[in-house]
């Protein structure tokens, strides 16, 4: 799970691992974490998203079959960032035949834009590379999450 800071990867782990997720602090380095759905296996790596830890993010992209961005929706002032972010991750190389799974998130607070329009300001359709989905969530309650759950075990649990 990648995705600038404060946009709620901690809290969407632990709660798709542990069903709850009280008090996430930032993340310096990355949480890993095993999830069991149906049939499979998810080991979810956590990575911190603050600007000082962003370089480090390529180090965590061998072997990754699902990358899952996490979007603060509410944050409309830092869309455009986490846009760029994206995008730079999607470039290396070791990413160019992943899947992508953008997280929507924060939905219920105010101000949040919503899928579509992260789809049209992230350009999304473009990306003729990565077979992509969008899913609003809130982490804190775990809305939407089944839905990220059920599209990772469609696509592996063979």
């Amino acid at each position: 799970m990648l995705g600038l800071d404060n946009s709620g990867k901690t809290t969407a782990l632990y709660k798709l691992k542990l069903g709850s997720a009280e008090d996430t602090v930032p993340t310096v380095g990355f949480n890993v974490e095993t999830i069991k759905y149906r049939n499979i296996l998810i080991n979810a790596w956590d990575v911190g998203g603050q600007e000082r830890l962003r370089a480090l993010w390529r180090h965590y992209f061998s072997g990754t079959d699902v990358l899952v961005f996490v979007v603060d929706s509410a944050d409309t002032t830092r869309i455009d960032k986490a846009k760029a972010e994206l995008y730079k991750v999607l470039a290396d190389r070791e990413l160019k035949d992943c899947d992508m799974v953008i997280l929507a998130n924060k939905q219920d607070l105010e101000g949040a834009i919503d899928p579509q329009e992260i789809i049209d300001r992230f350009d999304l359709k473009s990306l003729e590379t990565h077979q992509w989905k969008i899913i609003p969530t809130v982490a804190t309650e775990g809305t939407g999450l089944p839905e990220l759950l059920d599209w990772i075990s469609s696509k592996y649990d063979h």
